[in-house]
């Protein structure tokens, strides 16, 4: 076990630090080597893993190749941009109409689909319109907070959605209809409790006629009445994968690189480049985490967790729902959400608690918000920030997150319950 648990840490360390550039993937991948050197983890728990995590790695990078070639051809800074004419120069209703926005995002583009493309373009945007510093801090915030927050109504909509429904074969119609009210009641709670935390900070009026128009942002309009179209036949695909049992990476990934074929066609996009800047790092990153996770199950260490789990079952349907929202929520802030989820779904499957899957992915992603090192898709918001020239201390995170999480967690886990 201490073996074990100095390998995930030592892993935990580089990745969120990256010393001297050192990448995610490679950071990982030298986890599960250490793993497999220290014989953690066997040649047959690389196989497992492999198999466990190929569909959803696969799926994840289709869905951001999607993003960048929508990104490209303007469609999210048209979104951000009608938003923002929407709203009708009320700062509270460009708060609200940002949140909603981040929702959306989110759910069909993931949570990391958020951080790397809708942030720059809202912050230019915010920029743009002028806000001072509290304006622009209580605006960032919202919009990281809610690509979290809301990731939770589609199995697209996250990285440990798509692997908690590949590892209990949760099909993407079943996994909708129960995650529906606990994303609605997860969205509502966060306007809620983000528009009273920050409402000080929000102007009353912002001058939105220094924006541009919003189809001045539609740099190919073939393209981008193609992309309704196309979006919509993908998610009817999504569905239709889910009653012939169709690896949903074929849908993801394979309609993506449709989509960037389309883009190439009409000149939108540059696909090579595309590809060669599509975060490959990550199908390294979930294998090389998973392995070395799977060293952590061989010492006991899901067990034990297993063992908790057994004991809140044993007290109420509350009890279990609660403790493991919570359990999950905590464990991802300190040790973030990816590892988080590996270990609470197999400790799951161990205490035969399939049906509170939905109450782990809620935790581990609302969780993470609490700290900065709790998702993949912070560390990218942060860094994203960092390089437009916007930093955010960990104090000054945490003093938000700590205050925000909790409530908004409780609200979510409470559309589960009865269920």
């Amino acid at each position: 076990m201490l073996v074990a648990l100095t390998i995930f840490f030592l892993t935990l360390l580089l990745v969120i630090w990256q010393p001297k550039g050192l990448r995610i993937g490679t950071s990982a991948m030298l986890g599960a080597l250490a793993a497999l050197a220290f014989g953690v983890v066997s040649w047959s728990d690389v196989l497992e893993v492999v198999s466990i995590v190929w569909d959803a790695t696969l799926a994840f990078i289709g869905i951001i190749i999607l993003s960048m070639v929508l990104d490209e051809i303007g469609f999210f800074e048209w979104a951000a941009l009608k938003m923002a004419k929407l709203s009708g120069g009320s700062g509270t209703k460009l708060f609200i109409y940002s949140l909603l926005l981040g929702a959306v995002v989110a759910a069909f583009f993931a949570n990391d689909g958020a951080a790397l493309i809708l942030t720059p373009i809202l912050l230019s945007k915010m920029k743009m319109l002028r806000l001072d510093r509290k304006a622009l801090f209580a605006f960032v915030m919202a919009g990281g907070f809610i690509g979290d927050s809301a990731s939770n109504p589609l199995v697209i909509s996250n990285l440990t959605n798509i692997l908690t429904a590949d590892y209990f074969h949760i099909g993407f119609w079943e996994y909708a209809k129960h995650m529906f009210w606990p994303n609605l009641l997860s969205i509502l709670a966060s306007i809620t409790v983000l528009y009273l935390y920050f409402r000080k900070s929000i102007p009353q009026k912002v001058d939105i006629s220094i924006l541009k128009e919003p189809k001045e942002a539609i740099k190919s309009p073939v393209m981008f009445w193609l992309s309704w179209l196309f979006l919509a036949l993908l998610l009817l695909g999504y569905f239709i994968g889910d009653l012939y049992h169709i690896p949903i990476s074929i849908f993801a990934l394979g309609g993506a690189l449709l989509f960037l074929a389309l883009g190439a066609r009409f000149k939108a996009v540059k696909p090579l480049m595309t590809l060669k800047i599509a975060p490959w790092q990550v199908v390294w990153f979930s294998i090389g985490l998973y392995i070395v996770v799977f060293g952590l199950k061989n010492a006991g260490l899901t067990h034990q967790i297993a063992n908790i789990i057994s004991y809140l079952q044993s007290q109420s349907q509350l009890h279990a729902i609660y403790g493991t929202g919570f359990l999950a929520a905590l464990l991802s802030a300190v040790m973030n959400n990816m590892p988080t989820i590996m270990i609470m779904d197999i400790a799951l499957d161990h205490a035969h608690a399939v049906h509170l899957a939905y109450a782990n992915i809620l935790g581990c992603n609302l969780g993470p918000k609490m700290t900065p090192i709790g998702s993949l898709a912070t560390l990218l918001w942060l860094h994203v920030l960092a390089n437009k020239g916007v930093k955010i201390g960990w104090g000054e995170y945490m003093k938000v997150g700590l205050v925000i999480t909790p409530p908004v967690l409780a609200v979510a886990l409470l559309g589960l319950v009865g269920q």
